[in-house]
């Protein structure tokens, strides 16, 4: 007679584990998500949604208290057919492209002044910061009163010196208003370049200047191939941030010049708030802030292609 072998036992239900905020942060992928949460809601909220809002306006003719209607590429075309809108795309090309060249010659020559060893160094460091700590606001109407036709100490120090007969009107010409809104960012913008340069400045060991050395590399055959090809990356992405900044650059122009004379110094920033504030022309504003889009992304992509290429 056979004996049936006894069913073996199932093993007791193990009881889950209670949901605790503490399990929760241990788990990798929630703790993520969490700190990664803030970001991602503040930049749906502050660029995302302004960001394709703006786009759904210029799509339309929208007047300021008024419901606005589609008008699809209407804005874009009459903004091509203007001739203040080529002016504008001139004097904002021409804004960066000469801020950010000489910003990347003076900041270079900042870290590398500061980068060395003497007395005071750290309070040099700090006064060479200035600029870029003040508040726009307050160091550009310091700037006002420095191009001031009447009070001008530039112009005051020109006459003293015999240089010139008369004063000239830095803000009230045409040229020199371009001339002075580009010191201006320049003198602001200059630090920035410097410290980031610095911190990879200092990231370079003395080893390789000095094997540079040994075999007979002067101070300037050190910089082209030691000190220029490590701090390269780092020249990259402040030189994109800059544009990107420079593009972007709204208090200067407008505290300084409004945009004049005669348009003499409208960028698309302020062209856009003439538009869509001054003008009340939301759509026409929005179309024209929106033409900066084109040029910074190819800025962008272009740059980082370099840049993961490198």
């Amino acid at each position: 007679m056979s004996v049936r072998p006894a069913p073996l036992a199932r093993p007791a239900p193990v009881a889950g584990r209670p949901f605790s905020l503490r399990g929760l942060l241990e788990r990798e992928g929630a703790f993520s998500w969490i700190m990664l949460a803030p970001g991602v809601l503040f930049l749906l909220a502050f660029v995302a949604y302004p960001f394709f809002y703006g786009i759904y306006l210029s799509l339309q003719d929208r007047p300021v208290a008024r419901a606005g209607a589609f008008v699809g590429l209407a804005n874009f075309a009459t903004l091509l057919g203007e001739g203040v809108f080529w002016q504008v795309t001139r004097n904002t090309f021409v804004y960066t492209l000469v801020t950010t060249v000489l910003k990347l010659i003076g900041g270079l020559a900042m870290a590398l002044v500061i980068n060395q060893s003497f007395r005071a160094r750290n309070l040099v460091r700090a006064v060479l910061l200035l600029p870029f700590i003040v508040p726009t606001i307050l160091s550009t109407i310091a700037w006002m009163w420095i191009f001031d036709p009447t009070f001008s100490v530039i112009n005051w120090t020109l006459v003293k010196t015999g240089l010139v007969s008369s004063g000239f009107s830095w803000l009230g010409n045409a040229t020199l208003a371009m001339v002075s809104i580009i010191v201006v960012n320049t003198w602001r913008g200059i630090p920035f370049y410097g410290i980031t340069l610095l911190a990879g400045l200092q990231t370079i060991s003395p080893d390789l200047y000095e094997a540079a050395a040994i075999d007979g590399a002067g101070t300037t055959q050190r910089f082209w191939h030691v000190t220029l090809p490590i701090i390269k990356p780092i020249l990259i992405i402040v030189t994109m941030f800059s544009v990107i900044f420079t593009f972007a650059d709204f208090q200067i122009v407008y505290l300084l010049t409004h945009g004049g004379p005669a348009n003499a110094t409208q960028v698309f920033v302020t062209y856009a708030f003439d538009l869509g504030m001054s003008g009340g022309q939301l759509g026409m504003g929005a179309a024209a802030a929106l033409t900066l889009l084109p040029a910074l992304a190819l800025v962008i992509v272009v740059l980082t292609l370099y840049l993961r290429r490198e």
